[in-house]
């Protein structure tokens, strides 16, 4: 029994993910959950209480594997240049990825406290993995500019989720650029 409820809430997150990436937060209805999954629509509230609760789950499942993506990309650069670039650059192909569009979508939407601390703690994650190599190339205010580099990585996703008029190669480029200028600074 404990197997099949977990068979169904595995189905439920995987449904979740597919409605946030097709319709972001707004197609995440429980009435789509249940018809995603052929669950009936009080089934979905013995998993869930609200929506927040899938997302909330959906960020502790799946920001872990995002944030493990980056730093092993970062991990394979040479110096501290190559570990930005990467960071920048893993981060734009993941949002590609429908196993991260999720992720993507969640971050944008109105969350309750306890999901938008939970991303926070995960962003975190990510901010810490660049503060080590901005320390590296001796910038004053690693921190600051860590997050003012994530600024530009969150705005080059927003562009490619908007699937804007620029490919997102070029998006990914002028990101790439901006950053690796910014931090030579």
């Amino acid at each position: 029994m404990a197997e099949h409820r977990s068979m169904q809430r595995a189905a439920l997150l995987d449904a979740a993910r597919s409605l946030l990436s097709e319709g972001g937060t707004e197609a995440l209805t429980f009435p789509a959950l249940a018809e995603r999954t052929g669950l009936a629509r009080s089934s979905v509230y013995e998993y869930f209480r609200s929506r927040a609760a899938v997302v909330e789950e959906l960020c502790e499942a799946d920001f872990p594997v995002w944030a493990a993506e980056v730093e092993a990309a970062m991990a394979q650069a040479d110096g501290s240049e190559g570990k930005i670039e990467a960071y920048v650059r893993k981060q734009l192909e993941l949002v590609r990825d429908r196993r991260h569009r999720a992720v993507v979508a969640i971050s944008a939407s109105e969350l309750d406290a306890g999901a938008r601390e939970k991303i926070r703690a995960a962003h975190g994650g990510l901010i810490a993995m660049i503060v080590e190599a901005l320390a590296d190339l001796g910038h004053a205010e690693p921190r600051l500019t860590a997050m003012l580099l994530q600024g530009v990585v969150d705005a080059a996703v927003r562009r490619i989720e908007l699937g804007a008029a620029e490919h997102p190669d070029v998006i990914t480029r002028a990101a790439v650029s901006m950053a690796l200028d910014g931090v030579r600074g």
